[in-house]
């Protein structure tokens, strides 16, 4: 765990803004403010999937580093409140999280939570939302957006195969080539919408994607894969040619609406 009293709850790694592109890193860090203590839980427990998407910063930092991209790192453990719900999923502060009573967040009172949405949440949206407006403004067209998560290779018990998996609700543009460049690699195992369904209203890529119209995609890597900064750095090599790649097509930067799985936007 990472735990400094100079906190700050969102990074912004620059770059060209001209090209259309924002990455961003939802559950990048394990960090928890001096304040807030171990939340209860043992030190062990933050270097667990349940405080961060382990690998995720070194990938996004290493691909905007590639692309020439700007990015956006949310600098708090998603265990102090998880950045990658809607303010109102019953997930947002998790008390329970795959075995771990987390005590620090039970009971949570009413201006706690308000609390936590004020100081970490909602900057880290607010800065994610100023950058894809000043990508669009820079770049004069419907900005990409890509998310890099993380996910283990066994979850409850079940053996999870996938090398990587690319979430997604109802906009397929950037999906399809993305899934045909990886497919075309016969040692990938490649999810569409596995581990995880893309589909879930009030999430980063819904707010910020899905209700503007902005083509955009979610890549789940597997965590044992990037686990290294090795590992972390390969990953980014293979996506950055294929997000370039997409980027650079034609049809990529329309504002287009799709709706939502989830019902109307």
């Amino acid at each position: 765990m990472t735990r400094t009293a100079l906190f700050s709850p969102v990074e912004i790694v620059d770059g060209a803004r001209e090209r259309g592109i924002v990455l961003i890193g939802d559950h990048a860090r394990n960090a928890v403010p001096d304040e807030y203590g171990d939340l209860g839980i043992p030190a062990a427990e933050f270097d667990r999937h349940i405080a961060y998407d382990i690998g995720v910063e070194w990938v996004v930092r290493r691909l905007a580093a590639l692309i020439g991209a700007p990015a956006v790192l949310a600098g708090f453990s998603r265990l102090l409140i998880d950045p990658n719900r809607g303010e109102d999923d019953p997930t947002l502060i998790r008390q329970l999280y795959d075995g771990t009573v987390v005590s620090g967040n039970y009971p949570i009172t009413a201006h706690e939570r308000e609390r936590r949405l004020d100081r970490f949440y909602r900057p880290y949206h607010d800065a994610v939302a100023a950058m894809t407006a000043s990508v669009a403004a820079a770049s004069r067209r419907a900005p990409f957006i890509v998310s890099i998560h993380s996910f283990t290779p066994a979850m409850q018990g079940r053996r999870r195969p996938w090398h990587v998996g690319i979430l997604w609700d109802s906009d397929d543009r950037a999906v399809k080539p993305v899934l045909e460049a990886l497919r075309a690699d016969p040692d990938l195992v490649v999810g569409d919408n596995e581990p995880y369904d893309g589909a879930l209203r009030g999430d980063t890529m819904f707010r910020h994607a899905t209700v503007n119209g902005y083509p955009h995609l979610l890549i789940e890597l597997r965590q044992d894969l990037i686990a290294t900064e090795a590992g972390a750095t390969r990953w980014a090599q293979r996506l950055a040619p294929i997000l370039d790649a997409v980027d650079r097509r034609d049809d990529m930067h329309r504002v287009e609406q799709f709706g939502s799985r989830t019902g109307p936007v």
